[in-house]
């Protein structure tokens, strides 16, 4: 019998595979295709030659560690611990799993704010525990009535994702007051906070849960070097966590993975000292600006877009179609792949929004702009 019955194959896969079998532009999975930086390379190339290759320390590279302290006080004023307080990991998405099975335990429940990444809600059910699905606003701002209705004394945990894959969506300070107002009435409730595309931002300033005193002491923070770097495939990421998380974090981490991909960890630690990540904005900032531009004369009408690397559209003056069917014909009759937003709701709700990730060279998003012009 299966412990996750309900739960197929990703979107993301199946729209990568329709794409790579009718030779389609793949607008749908997030990952960029233009190079990365030379000075990332040739630090690899050079640490390929020397001993880098055995296990670091079950937390991470010991330097690396103490680089992302330092990053982290630079961007949030925050000061955290290196040994206690961090944790490397393969990538966001083992962080979300190994923390979720860490801190969450049979019949208590998880808030999550649809519409959310796939990720979320298997680690909940792989705990014996029940993910409470709470959709957002038409907006996507939260709806601070339904989420306190939703909490209840089985709450564990809430899950937030700020900058919002899919939506781009930026949380405003007044979204963390009401936070912080609600939480305060439940002390036991854990915050997740996925914060993966937190230097993928324009406009709109990101606002992490680091910044937030009344929130550290019970938030674990999740970042990731694959998307800050471009290096999706390094799967490279971290959390930070009060030492008291922490130890029952670090408790699965060991026995899942123990440590991460040596040679990423001491490469990423030297890059740390040439790069800016502040600076990612301001190039990401440039691929939206001429994405959105390359479809103005389309019929597609496109949503604001305040961080990460999506661009959400509606097709609805186009088709009817529900959009998982509009996102199959764009790819069969017209060679572009994107993804459905009823997806990422737990009751499929569709709203006649697609999304496709810009994250591509000026060629790629040309071509794709140049084909849906045509739908």
């Amino acid at each position: 019998m299966s412990k996750l019955p309900n739960i197929t194959t990703s979107i993301f896969t199946v729209m990568s595979k329709m794409a790579a079998e009718h030779n389609a532009i793949n607008l749908s999975q997030g990952f960029p295709n233009f190079t990365v930086d030379d000075r990332l390379t040739d630090i690899v190339v050079r640490l390929a030659k020397e001993n880098v290759h055995q296990y670091t320390p079950m937390s991470g590279y010991p330097p690396l560690l103490l680089k992302i302290a330092t990053l982290v006080e630079k961007s949030y004023s925050r000061i955290v611990q290196p040994e206690t307080e961090l944790l490397v990991t393969a990538g966001a998405t083992q962080a979300i799993f190994t923390t979720i099975q860490a801190l969450v335990k049979t019949d208590d429940e998880v808030i999550i704010l649809d519409p959310s990444y796939d990720c979320y809600e298997a680690p909940i059910l792989l705990c014996n525990a029940l993910p409470v699905r709470v959709d957002l606003n038409d907006d996507y701002t939260p709806n601070w009535e339904r989420i306190e209705k939703a909490l209840s004394s089985k709450t564990k945990m809430m899950i937030i994702n700020n900058p919002h894959n899919p939506t781009g969506k930026i949380w405003a300070e007044s979204d963390f007051d009401a936070l912080e107002n609600l939480l305060e009435k439940h002390p036991e409730v854990l915050l997740l906070s996925d914060e993966v595309y937190e230097y993928i931002t324009f406009e709109q300033r990101h606002i992490s849960a680091h910044s937030r005193p009344k929130l550290q002491h019970r938030s674990i923070v999740i970042s990731s070097f694959g998307k800050s770097f471009h290096v999706t495939g390094w799967k490279v990421g971290y959390l930070v966590a009060p030492e008291h998380l922490m130890k029952e974090v670090k408790k699965v981490h060991q026995f899942l993975v123990f440590s991460v991909n040596s040679i990423c960890q001491v490469a990423i630690c030297e890059y740390l000292d040439l790069v800016t990540v502040t600076e990612l904005g301001m190039f990401y900032q440039e691929k939206r600006d001429y994405f959105r531009k390359l479809l103005q004369k389309s019929r597609f009408q496109l949503m604001p877009c305040e961080g990460t690397y999506f661009q959400v559209a509606s097709y609805a003056s186009i088709s009817d179609e529900d959009d998982v069917a509009f996102c199959k014909r764009l790819i069969t009759d017209y060679g572009v792949a994107a993804i459905p937003i009823s997806t990422f709701y737990a009751g499929g709700k569709d709203l006649k929004l697609i999304r496709f990730c810009f994250a591509k060279d000026n060629k790629t998003l040309e071509e794709a702009a140049k084909r849906l012009g045509t739908v």
